[in-house]
């Protein structure tokens, strides 16, 4: 069985292609969202999803949250005992979610389709597929996660030239595709984006007005009252979205938090970010040589995209209402669904064609002669430029800077800076020279080939010996190779995960601490209430759990009601 897994910054789905089409799985509390957030308990075991959200507040320093916007990089985060690169902790989030999908199946999954940002780079889609690796499936292919949207909404379906513009904007990523319909294809002209960029910065930008305009500094505030404060931050956030003005009222310590934002402060704070996402959607129409008029639909997906000053941004530049008849959270999801079907060459769906483009210009290293027959090094000189429709292979042949040079060291990056300093050096290969043949004789070829999936391939062949060398880039830094993955797979599997079966009570248990961390009158009841449903968890008597658990769960909704 062959899955597909939106892996979010905030929020993570899975499903299948089903005969009655798109089908996602809920997790053990029933719904479709399971947050992206790891904790580990006292006992040293990993919980994952809402119960671990919540124990963001009550424990944040066992819990981390937003860790894919670190994929690619070697950060390590402690909690507990351990230490987990960005790779394992999506790959703890991918175990809780292919439990779903076991537990509503009830066969094995050897194959999971993974939705990535458009605007992800190299590094972190190879850190991508090792995450599925460390989740113990194989993933042979990334979707785009505009490419995902589009599949979501049908648009195989629609008319040859149809034209639209995905705009996705989730939780801590931002991406802009240009894509056409044309003879079974589903092409995409151009991409851009922001991979620091989404409904985290927001509540960021609230956070901080809250703080500056009560006079006080975020060190002031434990770890535990700030996890409080950003919660309230978050349905503040959501309000503003429907309503012209949000408040705060809450009790941190001993500190009283009363604030309130209306919805004209609040647009010319977010003003920042919202030109942040003019820019992407400039260069992806610019790059796709489109005007606003020649679009025939533009689909907003992603959580944040409900917020209503973004959509409104989306209407004025383009001149329309954008589709949003998808559910936002789950469109992504959807996509990477029949992306699943389409891998596993499911009959019920007609053969799709899915071509990408390369997001990012990539090139290598050279050095030119100014006027005076100077050397000056650290251009960047591109080989494949962005958006380029992939698979696509482009070659240049480069000299030696001087006679009698013994070697050429090839740097490979990425990036739209003339200057290499200020693009992401990718790898190195070294080709060997003989520095007795003249510049001219000792030439090399370069050829860089980039795949659908995102991997790039250079190789450079020496005119002087015709030797050829290759680069695969698997020792991007921050990327794990082969041997560290097989390591960290068996540090993983020693890792105690709770079962399933116990994700409610943990969830509800979580809840109640998170509660006991923000009420402070109510404290003792909530003790009282905690202590009461571990004892009952002890009996192991289904029936009693069941009752105690609607109880507490009743008793919780009616404390946090306004």
């Amino acid at each position: 069985m062959i899955v597909g897994i939106d892996l979010g910054t905030t929020h993570s789905l899975i499903g299948c292609y089903a005969e009655s089409g798109e089908r996602l799985f809920a997790n053990a509390l029933g719904d479709y969202l399971t947050p992206s957030v790891v904790s580990i308990d006292e006992g040293g075991h990993v919980i994952v999803g809402r119960a671990a959200l919540d124990r963001m507040v009550s424990h944040p320093a066992l819990s981390v949250a937003s860790f894919k916007r670190w994929m690619g990089t070697s950060r390590e985060t402690r909690l507990g005992a351990h230490s987990f690169r960005p790779e394992e902790l999506s790959a703890l989030v991918l175990r809780s979610l292919l439990a779903d999908a076991r537990e509503a199946l009830a066969e094995d999954i050897t194959e999971a389709v993974i939705s990535v940002p458009a605007y992800f780079s190299d590094a972190q889609r190879r850190a991508t597929r090792a995450a599925g690796e460390l989740a113990g499936i194989r993933v042979e292919r990334l979707i785009n996660e505009p490419t995902a949207a589009a599949l979501a909404y049908g648009f195989q379906e629609k008319p040859d030239g149809s034209r639209f513009l995905v705009f996705d904007l989730g939780g801590g990523t931002f991406d802009v595709s240009v894509l056409e319909m044309f003879d079974g294809v589903i092409e995409v002209h151009a991409s851009a984006g922001d991979n620091f960029l989404g409904g985290e910065d927001f509540l960021d930008l609230l956070l901080s007005a809250c703080l500056g305009d009560m006079k006080m500094a975020a060190h002031a505030f434990s770890p535990q009252q700030l996890g409080q404060l950003r919660q309230r931050m978050e349905t503040a956030k959501r309000t503003l979205s429907t309503n012209g003005s949000a408040t705060i009222d809450a009790m941190l310590g001993d500190r009283h938090i009363a604030w309130n934002i209306d919805q004209d402060r609040y647009e010319r704070l977010a003003e920042p970010l919202i030109h942040r996402m003019r820019a992407p959607l400039e260069r992806a129409m610019r790059d796709a040589k489109l005007q606003p008029d020649q679009l025939d639909e533009v689909v907003m997906v992603g959580g944040a995209s409900r917020m209503s000053l973004v959509t409104r941004m989306v209407s004025r530049m383009f001149g329309r209402l954008p589709l949003r008849h998808v559910n936002p959270d789950q469109a992504i999801a959807l996509g990477t669904c029949v992306a699943a079907g389409l891998k596993a060459r499911d009959q019920r769906l007609d053969e799709i064609i899915l071509t990408d483009v390369c997001p990012y210009t990539l090139g290598t290293e050279v050095a030119r002669r100014d006027a005076q027959g100077g050397l000056q090094t650290g251009f960047f000189a591109p080989i494949i430029h962005r958006n380029s429709t992939v698979p696509v292979s482009r070659e240049k042949t480069y000299s030696p800077v001087e006679q009698g040079q013994k070697f050429m060291q090839l740097e490979i990056y990425q990036g739209e800076n003339p200057m290499v300093e200020n693009n992401i050096q990718l790898g190195e290969l070294r080709v060997a020279l003989d520095p007795s043949r003249s510049v001219q004789e000792n030439q090399v070829t370069v050829r860089f080939t980039y795949d659908i999936n995102g991997v790039l391939q250079v190789e450079a062949l020496a005119h002087a010996d015709n030797q050829r060398y290759e680069l695969l880039l698997e020792q991007n830094p921050g990327v794990l190779d082969p041997q560290q993955i097989r390591e960290r797979l068996a540090a993983l599997e020693a890792i105690k995960i709770h079962p399933r079966n116990k994700q409610e009570n943990l969830a509800l248990l979580a809840r109640a601490e998170r509660l006991y961390e923000e009420h402070l009158s109510a404290r003792e009841q909530l003790q009282g209430w905690i202590a009461q449903f571990r004892s009952v968890l002890e009996t192991q008597d289904e029936f009693a759990i069941r009752e105690h658990q609607r109880e507490l769960s009743l008793a919780l909704n009616t404390l946090e009601s306004p």
